[in-house]
């Protein structure tokens, strides 16, 4: 056989593909997580081929319209199955075993130095459709669509839920807290328990919501997160309800002092918040954990304030706290969360994901209470505002008014920086 012809078949035939790969390409899976709670919907997209070696690749979809995408950021395949890394949340997804078009596996997520959440996973081949978009077999009486006034009976503070009803027996929404937001939720009515489900799996956290409307009109839900954690809420209708101002909640403490505050770089140097490498005429401070979503939506807006802002003199930190207190691996994970984020900004290892200690390595503040904590500072590196929580894309105009707050504020700092400081 001539040279020409082993080069024409070769180009004839199709893209290498792993042999072993237990699902068909592409394809969707419309898969569940089961927690004890009831079934956690997503949707496990599988594209491909795709690159120079014509790999497939994998990522979550979850949603109402199927919104909110983690990408699956490597793959590979072992004697148990096949194993999709979500290393930016230091989670995976086991497929175990594909028969009939029916899925089923597991989903790992470390939650500590020796802890992990643990879940498993079924799910059918071929089923694309989205959460929250399964026709409901029963119209309720009455929908929830609105805003409420939420209280969670393992917090002090009120909550809102914001919820849309956009066809009978559907909802989709999320819950803004002090702490942040639960992202995007969707789900629908379930006539045999006669309750509204509605959840959101993203790769780092797995929740599920459920409620009932009582006779009085107000609400009866039960939440659960992943394999580990339980309570009630409820909720009275409020189209006025508010979260407390965001910017109220954390003091500054006595002392105003960034020489003390030193922490690790990503290539293991030890530096200063006080370092001229941090100067800025207007300076933010993101108290954060690559583990967090809502530090994962911040991480996408500061990352576009400060293209927008550096050359006018913003300077950008961010100080990680991670979750297993061993300093290389937690370190790995900030890196991956940079790649992630395309953040060119620094990142620092500040500690362990312990909001007590990290009030003790970080006394620049009364009390860390929530991730992302933001800390505006003046050029001469007083605190401007301190800003709790993050309501994210998912919020809608809750979200539109934070970008305007912060922007408000980096406006103002650059205006008020001195001329020395110009």
């Amino acid at each position: 056989m001539c040279i020409a012809l082993l080069h024409l078949m070769a180009s004839l035939s199709p893209l290498p593909q792993t042999p072993a790969l237990p699902l068909p390409v592409p394809c969707s899976v419309s898969a569940a997580l089961d927690c004890p709670g009831g079934p956690i919907a997503f949707t496990l997209e599988v594209q491909g081929p795709h690159g120079k070696n014509g790999t497939p690749t994998f990522a979550l979809r979850n949603g109402a319209r199927g919104e909110d995408v983690t990408p699956v950021e490597r793959w590979e395949m072992t004697p148990a199955g096949l194993l999709l890394h979500i290393d930016s949340y230091d989670s995976h997804l086991e497929i175990h075993g594909v028969d009939g078009g029916q899925v089923r596996g597991r989903w790992r997520k470390l939650r500590g130095p020796d802890r992990w959440a643990d879940l498993s996973l079924r799910g059918t081949v071929d089923a694309p459709v989205l959460q929250g978009e399964r026709a409901p077999s029963t119209v309720p009486r009455a929908p929830i669509d609105g805003r409420w006034s939420v209280r969670f009976s393992s917090s002090d503070d009120a909550a809102v839920g914001i919820f849309e009803h956009p066809e009978p027996g559907r909802v989709s929404g999320t819950f803004l807290t002090t702490l942040g937001d639960y992202r995007y939720l969707a789900g629908q009515f379930d006539p045999k328990a006669g309750r509204w489900e509605f959840s959101c799996f993203d790769g780092a956290h797995a929740f599920l919501f459920a409620a009932k409307r009582l006779e009085d009109g107000t609400l009866a839900g039960e939440f659960w997160s992943g394999d580990e954690w339980h309570e009630t809420w409820t909720a009275v209708r409020d189209e006025n309800a508010q979260l407390a101002d965001p910017f109220g909640l954390t003091k500054v403490g006595a002392a105003v002092d960034l020489k003390p505050l030193v922490f690790t770089a990503l290539d293991g140097a030890r530096m200063s918040l006080a370092d001229p490498a941090f100067h800025g005429k207007a300076r933010i401070v993101q108290l954060f954990g690559s583990w967090c979503p809502n530090c994962n939506d911040e991480a996408d807006y500061l990352r576009e304030l400060d293209r927008r802002y550096r050359a006018r003199g913003l300077s950008i930190v961010g100080l990680g706290f991670e979750l297993t207190g061993d300093s290389t691996r937690d370190i790995v994970q900030l890196r991956r969360f940079a790649a992630r984020h395309r953040v060119e900004y620094p990142l620092l290892l500040a500690g362990k994901a312990d909001k007590t200690e990290a009030s003790k390595v970080f006394p620049l503040l009364d009390r860390v209470r929530a991730y992302p904590t933001t800390i505006f500072l003046r050029a001469d590196g007083s605190v401007r505002a301190v800003h709790q929580g993050f309501s994210g894309p998912a919020t809608g105009v809750e979200y539109q008014k934070l970008r305007q707050d912060f922007e408000r504020l980096i406006e103002e700092l650059l205006r008020e920086a001195k001329p020395s400081d110009r």
